[in-house]
């Protein structure tokens, strides 16, 4: 289906239209979970590690940590996660709503094929939005652990944002993005698949919908995994 996907994406009609719905559906109604979810987890890792540093002195680095933490491992995945939650249940409902009312056989009768306007539209709008929401996400964990660090570490804000620019590097920006640009498109093809493939009326739905989820998050985590090994074989 991946294939067929990026096949057709080149051929006429373009559905443009289409495209940007699915946009701004993914980017700006997600952008509230993401932004939660970033401006948490930053200020958690600062919290959680804060004994620790004391311990050996070390509170300084807390900027070093956070961003490296969240630019590298927890930005990407956690991001990826919420938008698996949120969009890929979303993605295979409708799709399987669709097909259990026979609006994909109606399509492919009127000579419309579904993988063209159904998926190619969602799987590049995943594939362009997982990579600025997770942005967003490791702006708003920085600011988070920013929060903690200088409000209940003392920490200097000099000291912080010295420390936080300091830790990245181009590979871990360029593998920072290329992770939820690959998380994108195993929550859209996965979601895709499972609602074209819905069957059973509507409980066939809401299996089809969970099966999207827990599939996509255990592929993401998986291939976290292997993404990670190859970006530090590189590094």
């Amino acid at each position: 289906m991946a294939g067929r996907a990026f096949m057709r994406a080149l051929s006429k009609p373009y559905y443009v239209r289409e495209t940007m719905i699915q946009m701004d559906s993914i980017g700006v109604g997600s952008l509230v979970i993401i932004i939660l979810t970033g401006g948490f987890t930053g200020g958690i890792l600062a919290l959680q590690t804060s004994d620790t540093l004391k311990t050996f002195g070390a509170t300084g680095v807390t900027g070093t940590l956070v961003m490296t933490s969240l630019v590298r491992e927890m930005g990407p995945v956690l991001a990826s996660l919420m938008i698996a939650g949120r969009v890929g249940s979303a993605i295979a409902a409708e799709l399987g709503s669709m097909v259990v009312s026979e609006q994909v056989d109606a399509m492919r009768a009127l000579g419309t094929d579904p993988i063209k306007k159904l998926v190619w539209p969602r799987l590049f709008a995943l594939m362009i939005m997982t990579p600025a929401l997770t942005l967003v996400a490791d702006i708003v964990g920085a600011i988070g652990g920013w929060i903690v660090a200088s409000s209940l570490m003392n920490v200097a804000s000099s000291v912080y944002i010295s420390s936080a620019k300091d830790a990245l590097t181009y590979n871990d920006i360029i593998g920072g993005l290329i992770k939820p640009l690959v998380f994108g498109f195993i929550i859209a093809i996965v979601s895709c698949r499972a609602g074209l493939r819905t069957s059973g009326g509507t409980v066939g739905v809401g299996r089809s919908t969970t099966q999207a989820v827990v599939l996509s998050d255990i592929l993401i985590l998986a291939a976290d995994f292997f993404l990670g090994k190859i970006i530090l074989a590189f590094s």
